[in-house]
Formats: C-alpha cells, sequence, structure tokens
C-alpha cells in the first residue's frame, strides 16, 4: 500500500464496542497488523489480568485508588464501570495519536462509547454483534475464563448492550472472523476518503490542475 492512500490530514478516532466474547479483540488485532496507518488505545482497567494479557499492551493493569485519582483530575477521556471494574482511557494519549493521522481505536464498553460519542462527536463508533445469543453464550463457555456465576452475569449484561447498538455508526456482525476483519477494514479505508480528511490534499490537487491547464 502507498503511502498516497493511507496519508490524511488528521486521524480518526474509532470507538468499537461489543458484549463480551463477541470477538472484538480478534477483529482488531487483525486490522492493527494488517492495516497501515492504525494504533490501539490501551485503556486502563482495575481487574485482574487474563491468562496471556500483557501490562501497557492489552491493559494498564492499575489498582482501584490510582484509577480514581486519574479520573479525579479529569484525565481520562472516558471512564465506566463493568462487572465491578473500572475502565477508562487517557485523554492525553489518543490526542496525540490522532494528531499524528492515525485512525486510533478505542475497545470500551457502551457506557465509556457514549461518553467519548457526546464529547467528541467527529469521532466514529462501531458495533460488534455476535450472530446469536447461543453463539455468544458458547463461546463464552469454550473460553474456559467464566464460572457460572460470572457467565450468567455477562450473558445478562449483554442482553442490554446490544440494544445499544442501534447508537452507533457501524454494526458489524461477527460470524465469520475473516469476513468481520475485512469489513471493519474496508470502513476504515472508505472513511479515509472523506473529504474532511483529504481536503487539504484535494486542494492542492486542485490546484496543480489551476497552475498547469
Amino acid at each position: 500500500m502507498s503511502s498516497s492512500q493511507i496519508s490524511n490530514e488528521s486521524g480518526r478516532l474509532w470507538v468499537i464496542s461489543a458484549p463480551s466474547g463477541a470477538g472484538k479483540s480478534s477483529i482488531l488485532k487483525r486490522v492493527l497488523r494488517e492495516l497501515e496507518g492504525t494504533a490501539f488505545s490501551v485503556s486502563h482497567t482495575t481487574r485482574d489480568p487474563r491468562p496471556g494479557e500483557r501490562h501497557g499492551v492489552d491493559y494498564y493493569f492499575v489498582s482501584r485508588s490510582d484509577f480514581e485519582k486519574a479520573r479525579d483530575r479529569g484525565e481520562l477521556l472516558e471512564w465506566a464501570e463493568y462487572n465491578q471494574n473500572f475502565y477508562g482511557t487517557s485523554e492525553a494519549f489518543v490526542t496525540a495519536q490522532v494528531s499524528q493521522g492515525l485512525d486510533v481505536f478505542l475497545d470500551i464498553e457502551v457506557v465509556g462509547a457514549a461518553q467519548v460519542r457526546q464529547r467528541l462527536p467527529e469521532s466514529k463508533s462501531i458495533f460488534v454483534m455476535p450472530p446469536s445469543r447461543d453463539a455468544l453464550e458458547q463461546r463464552l463457555v469454550l473460553r474456559g475464563t467464566e464460572s457460572a456465576e460470572s457467565l450468567a452475569r455477562r450473558l445478562s449484561v449483554a442482553n442490554k448492550e446490544v440494544r445499544c447498538a442501534l447508537d452507533y455508526d457501524f454494526v458489524i456482525v461477527n460470524d465469520r472472523l475473516d469476513d468481520a476483519v475485512d469489513i471493519l477494514k474496508k470502513i476504515i479505508m472508505a472513511d479515509r476518503c472523506q473529504l474532511d480528511r483529504q481536503r487539504q490534499k484535494t486542494q492542492h490537487l486542485i490546484d496543480d490542475f489551476d497552475a498547469n491547464g
């Protein structure tokens, strides 16, 4: 891919949400690896790491006290409590990455996503939907990290979260991972061609035609 195809005056903030187990993390990892000009905003959380998760890569794992201090200092773009744990996003990181022309992804819950949409209406939002409730339950069971109580709690939360999909700009049904990844990449590439992200370059080309016509 040539640089002219990914060069933009400024980046875009993308909010992506889904019920736990719908596969948004798997989709994002593929897109971040395969599509140039993208970055991931690593959220802060007070929950314990899952097997294989790394501090500073998947999340910044912090104490509840440290999280509350950052929140109270106004350092978080958004924050929410989910499944008895806090999650939040550093505003400074997001601002710096977008100003460099990168597409920055926030993997956040629906409450935090609503906060971002209100504060930054120029952001775009994507909701990843499982193909069915049964499929979601099966994925959570196969993950092998949920107790019966935790599974029931996550499914109860999912029942509420899926209704929020109607508030998002895009919905991707993750039936097949490859298809979902392809759809998200096409959404990003189409957005990069919008005039608000290409105005300066477009005007430069128009001026070139005028000067040499």
